[in-house]
């Protein structure tokens, strides 16, 4: 399963959209994070690297 968002807790650091090692993660109008489902490759380094929690595996 691809990584999530919880666009409440992503304050828009752009910290994961520069770690994601196949570029999946982009930011939306809101400034936040966005995942590409068919893109990401569940390898978690964005869960690692998100200092506000924000992104999680299902």
């Amino acid at each position: 399963m691809p990584a999530k968002v919880d666009e409440e807790k992503c304050e828009g650091c752009e910290t994961c959209v520069d770690e994601c090692p196949v570029e999946a993660i982009t930011m939306n109008e809101n400034g936040k994070a966005v995942i590409d489902e068919d893109e990401c490759i569940d390898c978690e380094t964005c869960v690692d690297v998100c200092p506000n929690d924000a992104i999680y595996m299902e």
